[in-house]
């Protein structure tokens, strides 16, 4: 399936009203699972047309900003559809961030109300405490402890709002944004059109995937990333699937109970939660679940977890690669088309190109090139950069960053990054970040992190330390500094204590000398 075999969208278009067209006949059937109970179709159609109206009448207008910050819930999708059939624009940011990588997306973003769920109001609140944002409006879903004043309970505010219409938008219009993090500097407001949700549901959910309406999914991967906003939001809908909503952290355990115990067809996951549930003690035996299909994507996949999966449950893993810029997945494997190791081919409806280092594009196979890509689903911009805008988004073309290999068969195979940016667990992790934190730490005087392959082939974050002369520090000391300071996931896995960094002559780290150290570590030659 191509972008010329699928009608586009109309110009006049509002991906949110789209949904409740398609879903109209099946007002009774589930939509959405949590562990507050489920939405049917027809209720969630109610509830979205509701929260549209609530918006509006808070005085908020057409693509004005509001931060959209909840655990995965039947509340994240009303509120995410309500913007977007109010022409208001949802700004979905990672639940795992700190206060003050809020308090700078509130004031980037100039964002005028929040929704926000009840457990991460505290993170909200200190956020605002540091000025600097446009806010005026909080409403909390599912509060757990009394509202602060002026703030209004989300159920209470659709409870008592009758369904709006909605607003007219056009296809191109700004309809949300997600933000990316780049190897330096602040992350990057990445503006999506109403009409990317409606190609990449065509050319990946329904082209690729191929979902069903008797389908249930479930992803591990949240609906703030733009992986799991396809794969529990726009892909599932666009098709009358059932989804499987979990708040919690997708551990190995909570993954395992909401398969056994809700029966997903399709599962969407990365290869670390993969390689986790692997080599877990209560991993489910074929028989207690219903797996039809599995995903994969945020970081490649190794082969070996690939095959030990596909043996034990007796369904593949599609493995593709996606970013936030193009908003969901590009280049991938096919369900009975896995060439486990490789990304596989591009999603018909993307064009693919390798270029060298002077950009000329690369015709043959197994040269190493970066990773360029046309297609419909591609961001208007970074908001406020456009430096960036145009270094990325190059006029039909979008730079990835990743390197890749193709080979004589037409697949491709992921030969890393082309900054130092890390992919830890599907999620990156800037090493300047981790390294400036470190430092701050009175025993360190110098730091360089890079990313350190486990014996699965995943990537872990490592630090080389250079201490001060008469100074300690353990591990454990410098790790648990950097999680009092840093998202959780940030902190590096491994700290090896050195006398000495590798730097140029400028005095710039060296890191690809660090990763030579560990690579010939890794094949027993250092």
């Amino acid at each position: 399936m191509t972008t010329a075999e699928i009608a586009p969208p109309p110009e006049r278009f509002n991906f949110a009203r789209h949904l409740m067209a398609l879903n109209a006949h099946r007002s009774g059937k589930t939509a959405l699972i949590d562990e507050a109970g489920t939405l049917t179709y027809g209720q969630l159609a109610d509830r979205v047309q509701r929260c549209s109206a609530a918006l509006k009448a808070l005085g908020l207008q057409r693509e004005e900003r509001v931060l959209l910050l909840m655990h995965d819930s039947s509340d994240w999708v009303v509120s995410f559809l309500g913007a977007l059939h109010a022409g208001v624009v949802p700004v979905c940011v990672n639940t795992l961030l700190t206060a003050k990588d809020y308090a700078y997306m509130l004031a980037d973003s100039r964002a005028r109300a929040a929704l926000v769920s009840g457990a991460l109001l505290p993170a909200l609140q200190e956020a605002l405490a540091s000025g600097g944002h446009s806010l005026r409006q909080i409403i909390v879903s599912r509060a757990q402890v009394a509202l602060p004043d002026g703030a209004c309970d989300l159920g209470e505010l659709l409870d008592a709002q009758a369904p709006g219409d909605g607003t007219d938008t056009h296809a191109d219009e700004p309809a949300f944004w997600l933000y990316s993090s780049g190897s330096t500097g602040n992350p990057k407001g990445t503006v999506h059109t109403q009409a990317n949700l409606y190609w990449t549901a065509e050319l990946y959910g329904k082209g690729v995937l191929g979902l069903r309406e008797d389908d249930v999914v479930f992803s591990a991967a949240k609906l703030f990333f733009a992986y799991g906003l396809g794969n529990g939001l726009s892909f599932p809908l666009s098709v009358g699937a059932s989804v499987v909503l979990m708040a919690e952290r997708p551990t190995p355990q909570a993954t395992f109970k909401r398969m056994v115990d809700h029966q997903p067809t399709v599962f969407y996951g990365a290869p670390t939660g993969y390689g986790g549930m692997l080599a877990s003690p209560d991993l489910p035996a074929r028989s207690q679940v219903r797996l039809r299909l599995c995903s994969s994507a945020g970081e490649a996949l190794p082969r070996d977890i690939g095959e030990r999966w596909t043996a034990h449950f007796g369904c593949e893993i599609i493995d593709g690669i996606g970013s936030t810029e193009m908003l969901h997945i590009f280049l991938s494997n096919r369900p009975g088309d896995v060439r486990y190791g490789t990304t596989g081919k591009p999603v018909p409806g993307y064009e693919v190109q390798l270029r060298d280092e002077d950009g000329s594009v690369i015709t043959g196979h197994n040269q190493i090139g970066d990773l360029y890509i046309q297609g419909p689903s591609a961001a208007l911009m970074y908001w406020n950069n456009r430096a960036k805008s145009r270094d990325t988004f190059q006029g039909l073309w979008t730079k990835s960053g990743d390197k890749y290999v193709r080979d004589p068969d037409g697949y491709y195979t992921y030969a890393g990054r082309n900054d130092d940016m890390l992919k830890v667990s599907g999620i990156y992790v800037s090493p300047f970040e981790v390294e400036a934190t470190l430092v701050q730490h009175p025993a360190v005087l110098e730091a360089a992190v890079i990313g350190k392959n486990d014996d699965e082939g995943l990537t872990k974050t490592k630090a080389f330390v250079v201490l001060k002369n008469g100074w300690n520090a353990t591990e454990a000391e410098l790790q648990a500094f950097v999680k009092e300071r840093l998202a959780p996931y940030k902190y590096p896995r491994f700290i090896e204590f050195v006398s000495e960094l590798p730097k140029t002559a400028t005095g710039k780290i060296q890191r690809f000398k660090l990763r030579d150290i560990e690579t010939q570590r890794l094949f027993g030659r250092h």
